[in-house]
């Protein structure tokens, strides 16, 4: 389904959106912003309209009436923890906290740029801090979280740069690869158009070839789609900012950045993405030999260490979480 036209949203949020005029017409330029010009999808569109509106109707009954533009931008940080509390007292977890915040910093960040005042506020709060069960590996939950391009939503870069993070994150814990070998993959061998295999050369230059499940293929197709520059065929699939060849620190900027959003420890590394993907294939009951392959382990040994976690704890969080476990068999 695409997005609604701008009258239906419009027609949508006249009826259940909560706010002073001033603010109800901000919302709209807003939510249109996010659809136009950093082109989230409908889906996160639509969860950032809920997000606001759980927000103003809170703000209704905290504030005694319709928030105004002036009266959000009055608010002080213990406003916006009151809400937050409200929402735990709901029984809402960390990570829907931590992007509802994240949708409410964004609308802050646009009543600024429009000129309206400073929303110092917002971000003035610490984002709510997620279960760090397993530093490392990730827990599934972190591990998806790392690698999807809406938890950095509401940070200010450019949303190619943004999905070109999740892309190479999204290899690394969906399909186990090095950082090095996410890197050395040319934009032919991007996994697209349907592709659901990679050829990668890893240490001691020892190719193997690794599958590619659907949510990293479309991670990798939402990067090409908005990247700005043309990538020859025998060019780095992935770009810097400049166009040349992506630097390992900027993706290790990247997680460092996503540790601090999500509340995870300094185990939480690219490398820890790798020993996740192992890790979750195990508890789920995976080959290990047939691991040791898609690693590319030249030793057993080396891939038994993944075997010393919690395996029905790993299990319980795989389900909940990982992609793969949303494949059902036998479809």
């Amino acid at each position: 389904m695409g997005l609604m036209s701008s009258s239906a949203t419009q027609n949508v949020l006249d009826l259940v959106l909560p706010g002073a005029d001033d603010t109800r017409r901000e919302a709209m330029a807003w939510l249109a912003s996010l659809a136009k010009e950093r082109r989230l999808s409908a889906k996160t569109v639509e969860a950032y309209a809920r997000d606001l509106r759980q927000f103003l109707a809170f703000l209704t009954n905290h504030l005694g009436e319709a928030p105004s533009v002036k009266g959000i931008l009055g608010l002080k940080p213990l406003d916006i923890r009151a809400f937050l509390a409200a929402r735990r007292m709901d029984s809402v977890g960390s990570r829907s906290l931590m992007r509802q915040l994240a949708a409410l910093r964004s609308f802050a960040r646009h009543l600024e740029r429009e000129g309206h005042g400073t929303a110092s506020a917002f971000a003035a709060i610490r984002t709510p801090k997620v279960e760090k069960n397993l530093p490392r590996p990730l827990s599934a939950s972190s591990a998806v979280a790392v690698t999807d391009a809406e938890t950095r939503a509401s940070e200010n870069r450019k949303p190619w740069i943004l999905a070109r993070d999740a892309a190479v994150l999204s290899l690394l814990y969906g399909a186990g690869l090095r950082i090095s070998e996410a890197l050395g993959l040319q934009r032919r061998d991007a996994p697209v158009n349907g592709l659901d295999a990679i050829t990668v050369a890893g240490k001691g230059a020892k190719m193997r070839s690794v599958p590619v499940i659907p949510p990293i293929q479309r991670a990798v197709e939402e990067y090409l789609a908005l990247c700005p520059y043309a990538i020859p065929p025998e060019g780095p699939l992935f770009v810097g900012a400049r166009g040349g060849p992506l630097s390992p620190r900027i993706i290790q900027l990247a997680v460092e950045e996503l540790r601090g959003a999500l509340g995870l420890p300094d185990s939480a590394t690219p490398h820890a993405l790798r020993h996740s993907f192992a890790t979750h294939l195990l508890a789920k009951g995976g080959d290990l030999r047939g691991i040791q392959e898609l690693l590319g382990h030249a030793s057993l040994s080396t891939t038994q260490l993944y075997t010393k976690v919690d395996a029905a704890r790993l299990m319980d969080a795989f389900n909940a979480a990982h992609p793969r476990a949303r494949v059902k068999h036998g479809g």
